[in-house]
């Protein structure tokens, strides 16, 4: 099956990231992720605006954002502007979640929601039909390098089975292994954050990483 695959940006080098957006880029990954977080909604501060601007500028491909912030809707035509294509947002820390869908479909964006392990299905289920894409976090979000949480399994195969009704695709964002992918893309998970577990400070380059990970649909 085909994967989509997201490297999460928070974990690249930043003293040479021009370099690594066009090395990546070479590679042939598919959407930049960046994380927007801020020391509320979850215990670190990720991202900035700057290097929103500055991937935007380096790159033709695909970026996503992750708002990882309260009240997201206050911000979505902020970053809508700076040049995000998909905008996800986590309903937990939104008041009026339809309305922040709104406002990014009103900027020609992609809609995300993006889920915590602790949140169950049900609690989004009336957003699945206005959804582009919905990432399932399997780890608690914030940090790099944790532990994948097992527990997530039962939500993202809750997801699978819904997923063909409402026309969304799945991805995934957190200790997400070469191995993990493979068992995962399997069962018909779509997408996936790459971080230190499969992508960074390896000692292989991106395009031989990227091409084990694809597989036969690279």
């Amino acid at each position: 099956m085909k994967k989509t695959l997201c490297p999460s940006m928070m974990c690249a080098n930043f003293g040479e990231l021009k370099k690594e957006v066009q090395e990546l880029s070479e590679a042939n990954v598919d959407i930049f992720h960046i994380d927007i977080m801020d020391g509320n909604f979850v215990p670190n501060f990720g991202m900035g605006l700057q290097d929103l601007q500055f991937i935007r500028s380096t790159t033709d491909k695909l970026i996503d954002v992750h708002l990882m912030i309260q009240n997201p809707g206050n911000y979505v035509e902020m970053f809508a502007d700076l040049g995000a294509d998909i905008i996800y947002f986590h309903p937990e820390a939104d008041i009026h979640p339809l309305r922040t869908i709104d406002k990014i479909k009103n900027k020609g964006k992609k809609v995300g929601i993006a889920i915590n392990p602790g949140t169950s299905v049900a609690f989004i289920s009336e957003l699945l039909p206005t959804a582009d894409y919905v990432m399932v976090m399997t780890v608690n979000p914030g940090f790099a390098g944790q532990t994948y949480i097992k527990t997530v399994d039962k939500k993202i195969e809750e997801l699978i089975k819904l997923k063909k009704e409402h026309r969304f695709e799945i991805f995934v964002d957190g200790a997400i292994s070469e191995e993990r992918i493979s068992t995962l893309s399997n069962i018909g998970v779509d997408g996936f954050v790459l971080g230190t577990s499969a992508l960074f400070n390896k000692n292989e380059d991106y395009k031989t990483l990227v091409r084990k990970i694809k597989g036969g649909d690279s």
